[in-house]
């Protein structure tokens, strides 16, 4: 197994070198790997991958401020949406061929995990957590600004397309949307998920001030979000008076 030699590799991609390569390690070991090697006492990436996407989160934000200091909330908010979705995940995912250090298991191997983009999306938030816990924000910052800076260093005409474009994000619209009128943010919840880990599918719940307002389906948690988001909308903009403001959800 050449696994120290794919760490070399990896971490020099990613120009950042680890002082716990352990750390490093525990990023790239999916949960099928660790059910199907039980005995090998590993730990997936399933924490990290939480973290990680406080600390995109976080990162992408900063450096967006830093980036365009006179944008608005509502346009730095949509310029995020742009950059931390599944989609483009995986796409910088690839390039630093992610999938290709990732330890699956034998049934995700065969099913094409190496290229799935909820997979490798949710491998590079656990790499992105390993960094910070690893080296800091600073570190996780300087990783992120390298990885992102396609995104960060568009040209204007680009950054007012992608504006446009995120008017299909219905997360984001429908966040907008609850803050003007009903001074609340919603909240997502994971109701179940059924199927084998290679081919799950999540079922989520968007719910505001104790309410649930719709549900969603989808093969990611992403896109069980968008798709409950989007029901909630359709549900808000039919209700009589939504468009004045105001009132209960």
């Amino acid at each position: 197994m050449n696994q120290a030699i794919d760490l070399d590799i990896l971490q020099g991609t990613l120009d950042y070198r680890f002082r716990s390569p352990d750390l490093l390690q525990q990023a790239l070991v999916h949960r099928s790997f660790v059910h199907e090697n039980v005995h090998l006492d590993q730990v997936d990436n399933e924490t990290l991958e939480f973290l990680g996407d406080a600390v995109l989160g976080l990162a992408v934000s900063h450096l967006l401020l830093e980036r365009f200091p006179h944008y608005n909330e509502g346009e730095l908010s949509r310029l995020r949406s742009s950059i931390v979705n599944e989609r483009e995940l995986a796409r910088v995912a690839q390039n630093l061929d992610l999938g290709s250090h990732l330890l699956l298991g034998k049934g995700e191997e065969l099913t094409g995990g190496r290229q799935k983009p909820s997979l490798l999306a949710d491998s590079l938030e656990a790499l992105l957590a390993a960094v910070y816990l690893d080296g800091g924000l600073p570190e996780a910052l300087n990783v992120v600004r390298r990885l992102f800076h396609a995104y960060l260093d568009v040209e204007p005409a680009k950054r007012e397309k992608i504006l446009k474009s995120l008017d299909r994000d219905f997360k984001t619209q429908l966040q907008e949307l609850t803050q003007a009128h009903f001074k609340l943010a919603p909240l997502y919840s994971l109701e179940r998920e059924e199927g084998p880990d290679h081919d799950k599918t999540f079922f989520m719940s968007v719910i505001l001030g104790g309410r649930t307002l719709a549900r969603g389906v989808g093969k990611s948690k992403k896109e069980a979000q968008q798709e409950a988001a989007r029901n909630a909308l359709e549900r808000i903009l039919e209700e009589p008076g939504a468009e004045e403001g105001g009132g209960d959800p």
